[in-house]
């Protein structure tokens, strides 16, 4: 599982005009997901992400998680994120998952995070989607996993 992560004052998904999910301070999080991933890659993920420690304290350093400063997780399916661009000018999606695996595992990915206490918003599995984000920081991380290993 492949992730973009990005601190935000808000951020805010449209599916044909209308919002479907919208957030103040949190997290937006694109989730890519590959053929070989499983239940163990979404439970890694997001727990890594619901910890992740990048919130400024009352001194000003990145030092409390999302449920530290009451935040929030806008998580946006992405499959582009599986991309290889090695050859050529067109990426190839060949190593993103078929929809039948990846969206249990980002529903997986979501429900963990909202088991932490953690508000989710979601945008439309395999929908075209306008998001809209205000980065904080900026402050752009990248969490994937290999088999529930975190690298």
């Amino acid at each position: 599982m492949r992730t973009v992560v990005q601190r935000v004052a808000e951020g805010a998904v449209e599916v044909d005009g209308s919002t479907v999910g919208a957030i103040g301070q949190g997290f937006v999080v694109l989730v890519g997901v590959e053929p070989t991933d499983t239940v163990d890659d979404a439970d890694a993920c997001a727990g890594k992400i619901v910890g992740l420690r990048v919130f400024r304290d009352d001194e000003g350093k990145m030092n409390r998680s999302l449920t530290d400063v009451g935040g929030a997780v806008l998580v946006i399916s992405q499959f582009t994120l599986a991309g290889d661009v090695r050859k050529g000018r067109r990426p190839s999606f060949i190593g993103a998952a078929r929809p039948d695996l990846a969206e249990p595992l980002v529903s997986r990915f979501c429900d963990v995070i909202a088991d932490a206490g953690v508000l989710v918003e979601r945008g439309v599995f395999g929908a075209d989607m306008r998001v809209t984000i205000v980065n904080d920081g900026p402050v752009t991380l990248l969490v994937d996993s290999c088999e529930g290993v975190i690298l």
